[in-house]
């Protein structure tokens, strides 16, 4: 049952806001907007910044300048020394990190509830402050390109996932990997990261959420205080890149070294706000957790224990992206197994939803499981605050969190084969296949010392 919201007028120090019985949202003067979610189960809150940058606002040339400034933002302001950020939380006996994504770049901690200043404190003064050492630079872009070897390069599956990616989006920006190309990390300046930084990070691109044992009133107020100062930046909407329609399957082979074939499929797909009906994303959502939601789900049934042809196999959609995505399928095959025979089982599945309804039985599952993730997501403070953030950052409300569950319930099968017949067709489709190569004369890379551990 939707919860039942009352709006309230609320007026701190000259900020107009919304404040209803679990959330108080406000904007700053200077454009910064400030989520606030009471959750008094235990003496600790989580602060986070989200800013409106990701490797999808990145273009030729510059890619991985969002992920290498996030590794950045703990090497110094003139008030705070490289490193100091990180042994200041400790030493309040708190923790922080950070992470990049396609469409956003946050940085939190969680911390005891009466830390929260000391929190506020620093992530306001490296909000505009950053000194963009060029020594810390290039000590940090070099950590950086040891970590796409390990993370990419070295892993054959990731190494097929990038270049699927690469080929499957001719004009979107999520065809860019998030750590970037090691060429334009090769070529990569502090200059690069200075423009990209004085761009992107200010008060009026960027969303503080705070979840846990507080008063909203109060952290507004220091809202006010460390973040209020700041002057924004004059800045402009990203050009659409707009994905041009496929005309027809896309195929790719990947050869690098592994132990075993792996393939990937994607169909192109609308999310939230982008698609013909508002109700294609949730049904596209029931159609994955169908094929991939625990040991009764389709996939693991019929290609892991029914036919016995895939040793593992996944599906994944999200409806919560900035920009259009796909639906992806992926498999490893058992050994004595081919790559063919497991494509040929997950068109197989895919064809299925096209040609009958997905049993009452299926919904029933699903939307218990659905319900059941939700219960405990609440029980996460941090992730509580993560999906206020990840939302609001891609442009959405975060109220949809709370809809979400009330959307997937009135989803029924015809809609289900509907999105099916509509997207999952051979002209949206890519499909990359990852064709191992001998492994003798292939040593894994060694981990360099230092750097960040955000990703």
């Amino acid at each position: 049952m939707k919860r039942i919201i009352m709006t309230l007028a609320l007026t701190l120090g000259g900020l107009t806001g919304t404040l209803n019985a679990e959330v108080l949202e406000t904007r700053l003067d200077n454009g910064m907007k400030v989520i606030v979610k009471e959750d008094r189960r235990a003496p600790i809150v989580v602060s986070q910044v989200w800013y409106k940058v990701g490797s999808s606002y990145e273009y030729g040339g510059v890619t991985g300048v969002s992920h290498v400034l996030e590794h950045m933002m703990f090497k110094g302001t003139e008030k705070h020394p490289p490193g100091e950020f990180s042994r200041i939380i400790a030493a309040n006996g708190g923790s922080e990190n950070a992470f990049t994504g396609r469409d956003y770049t946050a940085y939190f901690q969680t911390l005891a509830k009466d830390r929260l200043p000391v929190a506020l404190e620093l992530e306001a003064d490296r909000m505009r402050n950053l000194l963009l050492l060029e020594e810390e630079f290039l000590k940090e872009v070099e950590v950086v390109k040891e970590e796409r070897r390990m993370r990419t390069e070295d892993k054959p599956n990731s190494l097929t996932y990038e270049q699927f990616n690469a080929g499957a989006y001719e004009a979107s920006p999520y065809r860019i990997p998030v750590i970037g190309w090691m060429s334009d990390l090769d070529a990569m300046q502090v200059e690069d990261l200075r423009e990209w930084y004085r761009k992107w990070y200010a008060p009026n691109n960027a969303t503080l959420v705070v979840v846990g044992d507080v008063e909203p009133a109060e952290v507004v107020e220091l809202a006010k205080k460390y973040f209020g100062p700041l002057q924004p930046e004059q800045i402009g909407s990203p050009k659409p890149r707009e994905e041009p329609a496929q005309r027809g399957t896309k195929r790719f082979i990947v050869k690098a070294p592994a132990r075993q074939p792996y393939v990937i499929m994607g169909y192109k797909t609308p999310v939230i706000g982008r698609a013909e009906h508002d109700w294609e994303p949730y049904a596209l959502e029931m159609l994955s957790s169908v094929l991939d939601g625990g040991s009764s789900a389709r996939l693991s049934r019929s290609l892991i224990r029914g036919t016995e042809v895939a040793a593992s196999a996944d599906a994944d959609y999200s409806a919560f992206t900035r920009l259009p995505g796909m639906l992806l399928l992926d498999a490893v095959p058992t050994p004595g197994k081919s790559i063919e025979q497991v494509e040929k089982e997950l068109r197989a599945e895919v064809e299925r939803f096209k040609q009958e309804l997905v049993s009452d039985e299926e919904m029933e599952r699903v939307r218990n499981q659905v319900i059941a993730a939700k219960v405990y997501e609440k029980d996460s403070v941090f992730y509580q605050a993560m999906l206020i953030g990840k939302l609001e950052t891609i442009g959405l409300d975060w109220r949809l969190a709370d809809e979400y569950v009330d959307h997937l319930k009135q989803v029924t099968p015809e809609q289900i084969q509907q999105v099916a017949q509509t997207y999952l067709i051979e002209d949206n489709l890519s499909v990359a296949v990852l064709d191992p190569q001998p492994i003798e004369n292939h040593k894994p890379r060694k981990p360099v010392a230092g750097g960040r551990h955000g990703s």
